[in-house]
């Protein structure tokens, strides 16, 4: 084990089980460690670096930023995330911004706006927000408990009230609603939860109802959200458009990030002293994302991630050990037949791969940016892997 590791187990709380790999530099979809080992890097720091790594116009775009204006806080206008507004709302159709530090953060928001909008239609006792059985939306207290999964359910108790989970089915949700609801909380792939994308047809359902009964429609596009899908939004899919939706991962292109879009419904229901975040709108940050949106948005670059998602769908459907993919776009999730997604995350860093996990799945969510020269290169090495 290298000195690093030693440090690092001496010196860091132990909340992560990290890979063996000290990892120092990249570029584009390859990255090296301590030892100049390269990799190939099919999990993109868990969905984040969208544009790969150390992408030269997402560099000069920080690095300018950061050299004239690092932070203000938010008593006072900077351009950057005002820009990085108008161009989400823009892109996307909804009306208003909010931004954050994390995915946790957006949802946090997500939930406080589904909350007060209620309380201020209707008064208290309509607070209960609904989510769906495997879900995952994050780790502050709030967001645990929202999190659909028991697993996660331990520890930390009392955990929030105004909760409840559903099966995700359109006869699970009924089982769960009454007039305390103010709020359906919905990932349209439920990432860590295995990669599992919603019914069509069951989202649908869901948003006409929640329309009908003034329950907000709320989408955790956290992983899902900005091109991940071959999608600006993940929700484009399902033709549905949620009332607030959370983001994070991608959209930062490497620096932390939060957002949460609001459409009419929703865009004036927090105001002054409702809700806030020190960091939030950080010019440095709000710098790289507009990179990453203005190159993601693009129709021909979302055409892309589609037909990348799909190569790898097709080439590692071939490997006998491979039972099913699930996912859309370039969020893919492997089900095997006789390996552990463990034992293969293993062996793939020994080949020179990275790539994640999801409960018993390989996840895969390489950078939107990766080339197809990186893609055969990586394919054929999982390939190895998964056939060995």
């Amino acid at each position: 084990m290298s000195d690093w590791m030693n440090l690092d187990q001496e010196y860091i709380v132990g909340c992560y089980g990290r890979f063996p790999a000290v990892l120092v530099k990249g570029q584009g979809a390859k990255v090296w460690d301590e030892t100049g080992k390269e990799y190939l890097d099919l999990g993109s720091g868990i969905g984040v670096n969208s544009l790969g790594y150390c992408d030269p116009e997402w560099v000069e775009a920080v690095s300018s930023q950061a050299a004239r204006l690092q932070h203000t806080s938010n008593l006072y206008y900077t351009t950057p995330d005002i820009a990085l507004a108008q161009k989400l709302c823009t892109e996307t159709g909804y009306q208003k911004a909010f931004f954050c530090n994390s995915g946790a953060e957006a949802n946090e928001a997500l939930l406080k706006i589904a909350r007060k909008y209620s309380f201020d239609k209707y008064g208290k006792g309509r607070h209960t927000i609904i989510t769906l059985v495997n879900s995952f939306h994050g780790r502050t207290m709030n967001t645990l408990t929202a999190t659909g999964q028991e697993v996660f359910h331990n520890f930390f108790f009392p955990f929030a009230e105004g909760f409840r989970y559903a099966q995700p089915t359109w006869e699970g949700v009924q089982e769960q609603l009454d007039d305390s609801v103010c709020g359906i909380l919905i990932e349209p792939i439920q990432g860590e939860g295995g990669v599992c994308p919603l019914d069509k047809e069951f989202v649908q359902k869901l948003a006409k109802f929640c329309e009908e009964k003034d329950i907000l429609l709320l989408c955790d596009e956290v992983q899902t959200g900005i091109g991940r899908t071959g999608k600006l939004l993940a929700a484009e899919w399902f033709d549905v458009r949620p009332d607030v939706v959370s983001l994070a991962k991608g959209l930062g292109g490497g620096l932390p990030i939060g957002a949460v879009l609001c459409n009419e419904k929703t865009q004036n229901v927090l105001g002054p002293s409702h809700h806030g975040t020190t960091f939030g709108g950080n010019p440095v940050v709000c710098a790289g994302a507009l990179v990453c949106l203005g190159r993601i948005a693009d129709p021909a670059f979302l055409q892309q991630v589609q037909e990348k998602g799909e190569r790898i769908r097709s080439t590692l459907s071939q490997s006998p050990e491979v039972e099913d993919i699930a996912g859309l776009g370039m969020m893919l999730g492997i089900r095997l037949k006789t390996k552990t997604a463990k034992e293969v995350a293993n062996a793939a860093l020994e080949a020179g791969v990275l790539v994640l996990t999801a409960k018993e799945k390989v996840r895969l969510l390489p950078p939107l940016t990766i080339t197809q020269e990186e893609l055969t290169q990586a394919l054929d090495k999982l390939l190895g892997v998964l056939n060995g």
